[in-house]
C-alpha cells in the first residue's frame, strides 16, 4: 500500500511534526521525501527521527550525517543536535570538546537550547575549561528567551549566590517561571521555595506536577531529598516518587 502525500504535507514542517504523533510511518515517508528534495527543516527532522527510531528504523550514525548536512546549511537546531550526538556518543565517538564547539556556534547564532547545552559544559568543565561566570551568562540569555530549563538553573545561581550576588526574590521568580514553563526541575525548585515559606499546599501542587513529568534520574534524587522534609505531607511524597521510579 502506498501513501499519497499532498505537496503542502511535504513542505510544511509543522504538518510533518503533527503527522509524527498521528502516523509516524507516514510522517517518516514524508520527511524522507522532503529531505531528499533539499528542504532544510526536513533534513534536520530526518536526523531526529533516525536518532529516535520514530516511524523509521533507528540509525544513529545516519542521523549524525543528516544533522551534519542540515547544520552545514545553517540549521541551528541541527547544529545543536550534532553537539548532543558528540556529547553523548550517539552514532559517533563521544567527544565533549567537539560537542562544545557545535553548541558554541549555535549559541552565538542565538539558539536558546544551544546556550543551555553549552552552559552545561562550561559549568561542569566537560570538553572546555570550567567557567561558571560564562555559564551563568548563557543561562541568563537563554532564560530571557523563554527557555524553561535555563530559568531553573539561573534561579539556582541566584539562590546560592554562585558567582553573583545572592537574590532569593529573583531566584523565586525564575523558579516560578520555569515551573510554569513546564520544566520538572523548575517545578521541584519552586515547590521547595513554597515549602520554605510555609505554603505546603502550593508546594504539593508543584511536586505532583514534577512527579508527572520527571525522568528517572531526577525522580531518584528527588525522592531522597523529600525524605528529609520536615512536613509529613511533603515527606510522604517521597514514596510516590519512589513508586514512579519503580514503574520506570
Amino acid at each position: 500500500m502506498s501513501f499519497h502525500l499532498r505537496r503542502e504535507e511535504i513542505l510544511d514542517g509543522d504538518a510533518l511534526k503533527s503527522m509524527l504523533d498521528e502516523s509516524p510511518a507516514r510522517a517518516a515517508q514524508a520527511i524522507l521525501m522532503a529531505a531528499r528534495a533539499d528542504i532544510l527543516d526536513a533534513q534536520a527532522l530526518l536526523g531526529q527521527i533516525l536518532l529516535d527510531g520514530q516511524g523509521i528504523a533507528q540509525d544513529q550514525p545516519l542521523a549524525v550525517r543528516w544533522f551534519d548536512i542540515a547544520a552545514r546549511r545553517g540549521h541551528l537546531m541541527a547544529r545543536n543536535m550534532l553537539g548532543r550526538c558528540h556529547e553523548h556518543g550517539w552514532g559517533c565517538e563521544a567527544d565533549a570538546s567537539l560537542a562544545a564547539r557545535h553548541y558554541q556556534m549555535a549559541a552565538e547564532a542565538g539558539l536558546d537550547w544551544a546556550m543551555y547545552n553549552y552552559a552545561n559544559l562550561l559549568a561542569t568543565g566537560r570538553g572546555v575549561v570550567e567557567d561558571q561566570q560564562r555559564a551563568l551568562s548563557l543561562y541568563r540569555q537563554a532564560a530571557e528567551l523563554g527557555h524553561a530549563k535555563s530559568m531553573n538553573l539561573l534561579g539556582r545561581y541566584l539562590e546560592e549566590g554562585r558567582v553573583c550576588p545572592a537574590d532569593p526574590t529573583a531566584a523565586r521568580d525564575w523558579y516560578r517561571r520555569s515551573a510554569e514553563g513546564g520544566d520538572f526541575r523548575g517545578q521541584f525548585s519552586f515547590a521547595a521555595m513554597l515549602a520554605d515559606d510555609g505554603n505546603i499546599e502550593g508546594a504539593l501542587i508543584w511536586l505532583r506536577k514534577a512527579l508527572a513529568g520527571g525522568n528517572l534520574n531526577f525522580l531518584r534524587v528527588a525522592s531522597q531529598a523529600l525524605t528529609g522534609a520536615t512536613d509529613p505531607r511533603i515527606q510522604a511524597m517521597a514514596d510516590d516518587y519512589a513508586k514512579r521510579c519503580a514503574e520506570l
